[in-house]
């Protein structure tokens, strides 16, 4: 078996966290798919940036998009709606199958809206009507002006990929936005079709302390977080008032960890995908880190669900002088700020290539 299908029949989701033109024209990704038990997919800036950049496959929809009048943020979002739908379609089938548990996509609303909830709200609501795919979340940054939207988001039966949590507290955060949009949704009589999953990224928070703790703590607290967050997910799944909106026929949010692809070239590139594994969770994996566990992959175990060691490595780490609460802020304020370097490097990359294809045409 492969070591893929065998962290999928644990019951771990692997996702992809990439998107191009490319691997969907050219059955990459069907392949993986078939394959390598991959049954979703994010994106975010960034990757959108790359794929842009370093492919020619958007050229002639940019052409056609300022054909029509279209440039910056709103031919972008055309470009990004043309791909996630396509691989919303191909994971429709596992979406229909885990009634709405798996098979999702994730496109995220401009990272410039980090701080503002009504214009997030706003953003979210157009950007599910125009995929008008059961199967595709609305990014919004789990900030505390995003709580908010993410809760009013629900409400109003749009699906919601929590991003940019960092630890437990703003991952319970998020857990109870979401929780209190289901509440309204039921109280309303609304129907069940809506879902979320809650992104703990997990890698930064090793490169932040990298060069301020001894080596024998290096690559440890990012594992330590997670295993601090999965305890709080279970506790909630266990909780009444989860089983109540379970028990209505809603699907609850789950808890999705997000960059995990090893960034310490001394360490294994599956560092993460190993340490990570536990049921009813979710894993994005970078395409590299996908294809290293599908090569070379073992599980040594599930994190344990009552936490495990964590409270001791982080206690270690505060006494080596880490304050978690303060780093995981900075995290957070850091994690916005790059996504909105991304946005603008990607509005960049979109306003050239308008300006070459248009001389060239």
């Amino acid at each position: 078996m492969k070591p893929t299908q065998a962290l999928h029949d644990l019951g771990q989701s692997l996702w992809l966290d990439n998107i191009t033109r490319d691997i969907l024209n050219n059955g990459t990704l069907q392949k993986y798919i078939n394959e390598l038990s991959v049954t979703g997919l994010t994106s975010n800036p960034t990757i959108f940036d790359h794929a842009i950049k370093k492919s020619a496959s958007y050229d002639a929809a940019i052409s056609e998009e300022l054909s029509n009048g279209k440039s910056g943020e709103a031919l972008f979002f055309d470009l990004a709606l043309d791909d996630l739908t396509r691989a919303a379609d191909l994971f429709r089938p596992v979406y229909e199958q885990t009634k709405g548990v798996d098979g999702w996509v994730s496109l995220e609303v401009s990272p410039l809206l980090a701080y503002d909830t009504a214009t997030t709200l706003a953003a979210a609501k157009d950007l599910h009507a125009r995929a008008a795919r059961p199967n595709l979340f609305i990014k919004i940054p789990g900030t505390p002006e995003g709580l908010p939207a993410i809760e009013e988001s629900i409400f109003a039966g749009v699906s919601v990929n929590v991003t940019l949590l960092f630890s437990r507290e703003q991952y319970v955060a998020a857990a109870q936005a979401y929780l209190r949009g289901i509440q309204r949704r039921i109280t309303a009589g609304l129907d069940t079709k809506v879902g979320s999953v809650a992104s703990l990224f997990i890698s930064r928070w090793d490169v932040a302390v990298a060069n301020k703790v001894p080596e024998n703590m290096k690559d440890k607290l990012g594992i330590a977080i997670a295993k601090r967050a999965y305890k709080a997910y279970r506790d909630l799944l266990a909780s009444p008032d989860w089983k109540a909106i379970v028990a209505k026929g809603f699907n609850p949010q789950r808890l999705l960890l997000a960059s995990t692809g090893t960034k310490d070239p001394k360490a294994s590139d599956i560092l993460y995908i190993k340490a990570l594994a536990a049921p009813d969770t979710v894993n994005t994996m970078p395409e590299n880190t996908l294809l290293a566990f599908a090569d070379h992959g073992v599980i040594d175990g599930v994190m344990p669900v009552d936490g495990g060691d964590c409270e001791q490595v982080l206690a270690d780490f505060g006494k080596a002088g880490i304050d978690i609460d303060a780093l995981a802020a900075q995290l957070q304020k850091e994690g916005a700020d790059a996504f909105v370097k991304s946005w603008n490097d990607l509005m960049e990359v979109i306003t050239s290539k308008s300006a070459t294809l248009t001389a060239n045409a």
